[in-house]
């Protein structure tokens, strides 16, 4: 009777997380993911542990932190230091806070210049592509 081996391959885990196999490769080189050793003649094995840490990771990039943020956010992840954790999560609501304000302001931009779109007649130029080609 054959051993059952613990543990998935990469490609397993990468199934499993709903990721693909370069996206694992890509936390490991960046240092978000460990690479478990290789047995001799056999080929690496991820635990539950790696796919908790992928899931970990991509739900941290759904809520915008950056791979850098969410490097910080691994070194918390036992869940002892909330107060260090909030403050990641504060900063990153103030820039999403600043960058829904310059969405607004790029929306009141946009509205402007579609509407000078509908006005402009006869032989004047464009207000959009004018407006682009002045600034």
């Amino acid at each position: 009777m054959e051993k059952k081996s613990d543990g998935r391959t990469i490609g397993a885990l990468a199934d499993a997380a709903g990721v693909n196999v370069e996206t694992i490769r890509f936390y490991q080189r960046k240092g978000l993911m460990p690479e478990p050793e290789r047995p001799h003649g056999g080929i690496r094995r991820y635990s539950e542990g790696n796919l908790a840490r992928v899931r970990f990771i991509k739900a941290a990039q759904r809520l915008g932190f950056s791979l850098d943020e969410v490097a910080e956010l691994l070194k918390l992840e036992d869940g002892t230091n909330c107060a260090e954790a909030r403050k990641l999560a504060e900063r990153k609501r103030q820039d999403v806070r600043g960058k829904l304000a310059d969405l607004q302001r790029i929306k009141t931009a946009l509205d402007h210049l579609v509407a000078r779109c509908g006005s402009a007649r006869g032989a004047v130029k464009c207000p959009l592509i004018l407006s682009l080609q002045q600034t």
